[in-house]
């Protein structure tokens, strides 16, 4: 498996994984806006010239905004997720980044814990932020 950025090329497959991942997915146009944006770094995990798993992170003012991390269904339970985010971590700093943010459902336990794992701290809550079906989202950071 390799992590590298997110290419154009790759969009459809990260479409696709997006789709079947979240209630309110991204685009494909969203996703070309990033490769096209020099705040944006997204990564995807490729094996045998299948897309895995992808992450992205926005550059605000210094601050990271982890914006997406998913991975396909059949790939789960082999730490890609973890994969994507401890080289995103790693990057971050030669973006100018520094601290990190996430939001995440409140349900998503699994989510929540591999975030703690990687030293992110629970800091608040946002009132039914999520849509499909309508959840409140915990706001993560590492400082």
């Amino acid at each position: 498996m390799i992590i590298r950025e997110l290419a154009v090329a790759d969009v459809e497959a990260v479409s696709r994984i997006e789709e079947a991942v979240f209630a309110m997915p991204w685009k494909p146009n969203d996703f070309l806006t990033m490769i096209e944006a020099d705040y944006a770094h997204y990564f995807v995990a490729e094996e045998d010239g299948e897309i895995a798993g992808y992450c992205g992170v926005r550059n605000m003012a210094g601050e990271g905004e982890i914006s997406n991390v998913a991975v396909a269904e059949k790939f789960r339970r082999r730490g890609i997720g973890r994969k994507l985010m401890e080289y995103m971590l790693k990057e971050a700093p030669s973006f100018g980044i520094g601290d990190l943010t996430l939001e995440v459902r409140v349900s998503n336990a699994p989510a929540i814990s591999l975030y703690e794992s990687l030293g992110f701290h629970k800091e608040g809550v946002r009132p039914g932020f999520y849509e499909k079906p309508k959840e409140d989202a915990l706001i993560m950071w590492k400082r």
